[in-house]
C-alpha cells in the first residue's frame, strides 16, 4: 500500500477539523449539503445543547435558572412596555367618559339635565378631583362608576381617596360630608385616582354670560376626544424616552444569555474532544442559550402577571393603572417571544465567531489580539449621519421621522458601548503595581475585560440617554413651562368668589386670617362700572358700553395693586390703564375726580336693570399701577370701604391674597379648610411661578416611571450577573484562601474590578449623552447649553446602583470563599 493510499485511510484526531493539506475525511455525498447542517442537524444540536442545560448537574441548571431569571427581568419590562399604549389608550377614554357631554351652553333644565360644579382640592401635594351634583330630571344620566346620585351632603368617593380620608385628619375636616358609597372601576382611570362626588342643592346654573350662577348645566357624560397632536418636539421627546427606556433592556437581554460563558467553553471542548466539529460545538452552545431565552420568556410572563396583579396597589409618580388596563399589544408580544429566542441564538453565535474552541482548551482563556477602534467609532459616525439631516427641521408644525431618529439614536448609544470594552482593555493593559488586592483585580480584568465591560454596558446606555434626554428636556422647557408672573415671596394662595357686600368680604378675610399658619390676608371686591347714561343708551349689537372697574379695600390691600405713598380711610385713587390692559379709549373720560359712573354694568349688548350712579369723590388722586401677587396689574378706580360706604356697589368679585408662614408646614391646609368653611361660591388655588403643559408634564411623568423600573431591572441584572461571576470564581477564590489570602483582600479586589469598568462607562456615558444631546438640541433649534449638575446626578445615579449591587454580592462572596470550594465533581 502505497503512502498516499495510507494517508488516505487514515482518521484525524478526534474532535480536530480538516484543515488545509492535512488529511481529510472522503466525501460521501460532496456538495453544501455536507457543509452546511441542514434543519434536522440544527434542531438535532439545538435540542443537545438543551439536553446539556438541563442535565449537567448543578453547575448547569444552576447558569440555566440565572440565565432565566436574566431573561426574564427583560421579557417583564418589554411586556409592561408593550402594554403601555394600550393602558394609556383605556385612561384617556375613562377621562373622556366622566367629562360633560355638553358641547355649548344649555340654557334650560329638562328630565336628562343635571347642574354640576367643579369641587377640586389639593391635599400635601396630591391633587384631589371633585364635583359636586344635583339631578334636575328624573331621567339625568349617573356618572360613570356611580349606582345611585347622591343626596345632598353626602358624598361618593374613590378607594383611594376613601383610604387617604381615613389618614388625614386636616383633609377630612375639609372634606365633611357623610361618605355613603366608593366610586366604581368604570369612573376611574387608575387605582390611585382621588376623585369624588357629593351631592348639593345649593346650585344655581350660570346665565349665558357667566356672571351669575355657581354651575353648569349639562346633558350628560361623555365628552368627544378633542386632544390635540404632541407636535414634532414632543413627538421627538415621546421617540428618545422609549429608545433610553428599552435599549438597556436590549443590552442586559444579550448580556444574560451569555452568563457562566466560561464554563461553557470548556464544557465545549470536552465536546470536541469527543469529535464533535466547530459548528456542531456551536449550534449546541446555541441551544443551551435557547432554552434559557424559553425558560426566560416563561419567568418573564410570569413576573408580569404576577406583577400586573400588584398594580393596583402601586402608583409611580401619579401613574396608576388597574391590572386589567395592562394588556400587551398582541402583535409587540408576538414580537418579543419570537425576537428573544432569535436574539440569544445570534448573540451566542457571534460570542463563538473570535473563540477557537479545541480539545485541549479554548483559546480565549489566553491574551488573544487588541480590539480594535475603528469599527467601534463607525457605529456613533452613522448615528450622527442619520440625524444631521434633521438638524433644523423639527419644530411645531413640522413632522418627524420616527424610524430616523430612532435609529440614529440607537447608532449613537450603541456605539457607546461598542467603545467600552477597546477602553476597559486598553486602560488595564497599562495597569501594574500597588497593593495585592489591586493587582488581582487588575490582572483579573487583563485576562477578561469583556466580562467587566458587559456587566456596566446597561448602566452606561441607561446615563448616556439620560443625559441626552436632560438636556433636550431643558432645552424645549421654554414651549411647554411658561412664567406665571406671579409673585410667590408676596402671597402664596389666593381666594376667589362673590360676595354680597363688603362687610361679607372682610369677614370672609378675616375668617382666612384666623386660620393656623396664615400671616396675612390682603382682600378686595371689585364691581364694573360704565358710563353714567348707559340705560339711554340703543341695547343693540355693537353698542359700546365702557367699562370701568372700580375695587374696594383697605389701605394694606390698595398698596398691593398700586403705588400709593399716602392712603387713609375715605382715600381713592385713580389707576389709569397700561398699555397691556384690555380697556377702551373711552374710560378716560370717567376715570377723573368728581365724574359720575353707572355701578350696574351691563354684560354683553343689553343693558338690563335700573341705574346705579355713584360719583368720583373730588379728593381722588392718581396713582401708579403696580402688579399684585398674581401679577395682575390693576387700573380703574380703586378705592377704600369709607369712600363707598354709601354707594350702591351690590355684589363683588371678591379676591384675597394669603400669605403663609413659612415656619408652619400644614398653613396652605388650615388656608384652605378656612375656605371651604366660606360656602361653595369661594374657592382657593395656590400661587406657583411657573405653568407646565399638561402633555410635556405626561411624557416627563411617564419618563421617571419607566427610569424607575429600568434602573430596578438594571440593578438585579447586575446582581445576577455579578452572581455567575462570583459561581465562576468559586474554586479559584477558595484556593486563594487556602493558601493564606486575607478575604478582605479578596473582597476589595471585587470592588476594584467594579469600580475600574464603571469610572471608564459613566465618562463614555458622559461623553455620549452630551454628543447626543447636541444632536437633539440642534434638530429642535435650540442652543447648545450644560446642566452640569444634572450630569453629575445622572452619573452618580449610575454609580450608586452599581456600588449598591456590588455590596450585596459581599455577602455569597464570603460564603463562597471556603474550603469546600475546592471540591469538584
Amino acid at each position: 500500500m502505497s503512502t498516499r493510499e495510507t494517508a488516505a485511510q487514515v482518521e484525524p484526531f478526534a474532535g480536530f477539523d480538516a484543515t488545509g493539506g492535512g488529511p481529510r475525511r472522503p466525501a460521501s455525498g460532496g456538495g453544501p449539503a455536507e457543509r452546511s447542517a441542514d434543519v434536522r442537524t440544527w434542531l438535532r444540536d439545538l435540542a443537545l445543547g438543551a439536553r446539556f442545560a438541563l442535565g449537567g448537574g448543578r453547575e448547569g441548571w444552576t447558569r440555566t435558572l440565572l440565565t432565566a431569571v436574566g431573561v426574564g427581568l427583560g421579557v417583564a419590562l418589554l411586556l409592561l412596555t408593550a402594554a403601555v399604549p394600550a393602558m394609556v389608550h383605556t385612561h384617556s377614554q375613562k377621562e373622556y367618559a366622566r367629562e360633560s357631554a355638553s358641547n355649548s351652553y344649555v340654557a334650560h333644565p329638562s328630565d336628562h339635565t343635571l347642574l354640576w360644579a367643579n369641587a377640586d382640592t389639593t391635599y400635601h401635594e396630591h391633587d384631589i378631583t371633585g364635583y359636586r351634583l344635583q339631578r334636575e330630571g328624573a331621567k339625568a344620566q349617573l356618572p360613570p362608576g356611580l349606582d345611585a346620585w347622591p343626596a345632598p351632603g353626602e358624598m361618593v368617593v374613590s378607594p383611594a381617596l376613601k383610604k387617604l380620608l381615613a389618614s388625614a385628619p386636616l383633609l377630612r375636616e375639609r372634606l365633611d360630608h357623610q361618605v355613603t358609597g366608593t366610586i366604581g372601576k368604570a369612573g376611574l382611570v387608575g387605582p390611585a385616582d382621588l376623585y369624588y362626588y357629593v351631592g348639593s342643592d345649593q346650585l344655581v346654573a350660570h346665565d349665558a354670560q357667566y356672571v351669575h350662577g355657581n354651575a353648569d348645566r349639562i346633558t350628560g357624560f361623555g365628552a368627544r376626544d378633542t386632544s390635540e397632536d404632541l407636535g414634532a418636539p414632543l413627538e421627538l421627546l415621546l421617540v428618545i424616552v422609549l429608545v433610553v427606556l428599552l435599549l438597556p433592556v436590549a443590552v442586559f437581554i444579550g448580556t444574560a444569555v451569555r452568563l457562566g460563558g466560561e464554563r461553557r467553553d470548556r464544557r465545549l471542548a470536552a465536546l470536541r474532544l469527543v469529535g464533535a466539529d466547530i459548528r456542531m460545538t456551536r449550534r449546541i452552545a446555541a441551544g443551551e442559550a435557547l432554552l434559557g431565552a424559553l425558560l426566560g420568556l416563561a419567568v418573564g410572563a410570569a413576573l408580569f402577571l404576577g406583577g400586573r396583579q400588584l398594580a393596583a396597589h402601586i402608583s409611580v409618580v401619579s401613574v396608576s393603572a388597574f391590572p386589567s388596563d395592562l394588556t400587551p399589544n398582541p402583535a409587540l408580544t408576538v414580537l418579543i417571544v419570537l425576537a428573544v429566542p432569535f436574539a440569544s441564538i445570534a448573540v451566542t453565535l457571534a460570542s463563538l465567531r473570535g473563540t477557537a474552541i479545541e480539545p485541549l482548551g479554548v483559546v480565549r482563556q489566553a491574551l488573544g489580539r487588541r480590539r480594535r477602534l475603528w469599527w467601534r467609532l463607525l457605529l456613533p459616525v452613522a448615528g450622527l449621519a442619520l440625524l444631521a439631516p434633521l438638524f433644523g427641521k423639527i419644530h411645531n408644525g413640522s413632522g418627524i421621522n420616527e424610524y430616523q431618529v430612532a435609529a440614529g439614536a440607537v447608532l449613537l448609544l450603541f456605539g457607546v458601548t461598542a467603545v467600552l470594552p477597546w477602553a476597559v482593555e486598553a486602560t488595564v493593559g497599562r495597569l501594574s503595581g500597588g497593593p495585592l488586592s489591586w493587582q488581582l483585580a487588575t490582572r483579573r480584568l487583563q485576562l477578561s475585560s469583556s466580562a467587566s465591560a458587559r456587566m456596566v454596558s446597561g448602566v452606561t446606555i441607561a446615563v448616556a440617554g439620560a443625559i441626552a434626554l436632560q438636556m433636550l428636556f431643558n432645552g424645549v422647557s421654554d414651549d411647554y413651562v411658561s412664567n406665571t408672573g406671579a409673585d410667590t415671596q408676596r402671597a402664596q394662595a389666593v381666594v376667589d368668589g362673590r360676595v354680597e357686600n363688603i362687610a361679607r368680604l372682610n369677614a370672609d378675610a378675616k375668617s382666612v386670617a384666623a386660620a393656623q399658619g396664615v400671616a396675612q390676608v390682603y382682600g378686595y371686591g371689585e364691581v364694573q362700572a360704565t358710563r353714567p347714561d348707559a340705560s339711554s343708551l340703543p341695547g343693540r349689537a355693537g353698542t359700546q358700553y365702557t367699562e370701568l372697574p372700580v375695587d374696594v379695600g383697605d389701605c394694606a390691600a390698595l398698596r398691593q395693586m398700586a403705588r400709593i405713598t399716602a392712603c387713609r380711610p375715605g382715600s381713592v385713587f385713580l389707576v389709569p390703564a397700561d398699555s397691556d390692559s384690555y380697556a377702551d379709549d373711552g374710560y378716560q373720560r370717567y376715570l377723573r375726580p368728581g365724574a359720575k359712573v353707572d355701578l350696574n354694568a351691563p354684560v354683553g349688548d343689553t343693558y338690563t336693570g335700573t341705574p346705579r350712579l355713584w360719583q368720583i369723590p373730588a379728593t381722588a388722586v392718581r396713582a401708579g399701577s403696580r402688579a399684585d401677587a398674581t401679577g395682575s396689574h390693576a387700573w380703574g378706580v380703586l378705592a377704600t370701604p369709607e369712600a363707598v360706604s354709601g354707594a350702591p356697589l351690590g355684589e363683588l368679585d371678591a379676591r384675597l391674597s394669603v400669605v403663609l408662614d413659612p415656619h408652619q408646614p400644614d398653613a396652605i391646609e388650615h388656608a384652605r379648610n378656612a375656605v371651604a368653611r366660606l360656602g361653595i361660591d369661594m374657592d382657593i388655588y395656590t400661587l406657583y411661578d411657573t405653568r407646565t403643559k399638561e402633555s410635556f408634564l405626561q411624557i416627563r411623568r411617564g419618563l421617571f416611571a419607566g427610569a424607575a423600573f429600568t434602573m430596578a431591572l438594571i440593578g438585579a441584572g447586575l446582581l445576577v450577573t455579578m452572581l455567575e461571576q462570583l459561581r465562576e470564581r468559586k474554586k479559584l477564590l477558595a484556593v486563594l484562601v487556602a493558601f493564606g489570602t486575607r478575604r478582605s483582600v479578596l473582597g476589595w479586589s471585587v470592588l476594584w474590578q467594579t469600580a475600574v469598568p464603571v469610572v471608564l462607562g459613566l465618562l463614555l456615558a458622559v461623553a455620549g449623552g452630551i454628543g447626543l444631546g447636541a444632536a437633539l438640541l440642534a434638530m429642535v433649534q435650540r442652543p447648545f447649553q450644560m446642566d452640569w449638575a444634572g450630569v453629575g446626578t445622572m452619573a452618580g445615579v449610575g454609580a450608586a446602583v452599581i456600588l449598591a449591587v456590588t455590596l450585596l454580592s459581599m455577602p455569597p462572596l464570603w460564603r463562597l470563599m471556603r474550603a469546600d470550594g475546592l471540591r469538584t465533581e
